[in-house]
């Protein structure tokens, strides 16, 4: 069974060759990939039957490969360190994976999994699967929000005011020093989040009302945050606004 493994942990990468080597002779390892650029090189080139599968990786995770694989031949094994979101997600549609650091036994009955189910492929499974993740960015429950860097999730109740920075939006965050930037326009993030607490209360802020700490009238007026942010009110959102908090 052609595979290859894609992991841009060193360690990792080295340790699942090793076992792969010493405990299932079956499987010929074609390639280790670093990210999810060269993983896709590698599918290409080599026509995997099956891959092992990072879930957390910066630039592309896991889940985005899935999205960017076209016409899927493939079984797939997640590789992870214990999310439980991550973890309900693959369990959810029925593809396996092996928490790190990786039991041999574990290992050992994965792949014998994926061998004896070797011609009942994997892409109703996978569709299955970001189904749940794009339900899930719906329903609000974890958001999985693009940056720079790869997908960020993201609890609403976590996000205290969202800021516009031109095509993007800078969320600030609940105990984090480092405000992400989101690769959406606030519009966009607005129409995700309206229904979940949160208001847009001028045109460069949404804020989640929930951490709104005290409201200082003026000609919009401004609002004070539980983390002292300072967010000013435009002057023709401010009756809705008015009105909205006094349903709180």
């Amino acid at each position: 069974m052609r595979a290859i493994i894609v992991d841009d942990e060193k360690h990792c990468r080295e340790v699942l060759q090793l076992m792969l080597a010493r405990y299932c002779p079956d499987v010929v390892l074609e390639a280790v990939c670093v990210n999810g650029a060269s993983a896709l090189e590698a599918i290409e080139k080599y026509r995997p039957e099956l891959i092992f599968l990072d879930v957390e990786m910066p630039g592309m995770n896991g889940f985005e490969l899935l999205e960017a694989c076209a016409g899927l031949n493939f079984s797939i094994i997640f590789t992870t360190a214990y999310d439980q979101y991550a973890i309900q997600a693959i369990r959810h549609s029925a593809l396996d994976y092996l928490l790190k650091p990786i039991d041999k036994e574990e290992l050992v009955r994965a792949v014998e999994k994926a061998i004896a189910h070797q011609q009942q492929l994997s892409g109703n499974k996978v569709n299955n699967l970001l189904l749940f993740l794009h339900e899930h960015l719906q329903a609000g429950e974890r958001l999985a929000l693009p940056t720079m860097e790869g997908l960020r999730m993201v609890l609403p109740k976590d996000i205290l005011f969202c800021m516009a920075e031109g095509a993007y939006t800078r969320l600030h965050l609940y105990a984090c020093k480092t405000p992400p930037l989101v690769c959406r326009t606030l519009k966009e993030v607005e129409t995700v989040l309206k229904d979940k607490g949160f208001f847009r209360v001028h045109h460069s802020y949404l804020i989640n009302l929930s951490f709104m700490d005290k409201y200082i009238k003026g000609d919009g007026g401004e609002i004070i945050m539980s983390d002292g942010s300072s967010i000013p009110v435009s002057r023709h959102r401010k009756q809705e606004f008015m009105a909205r908090i006094e349903r709180l």
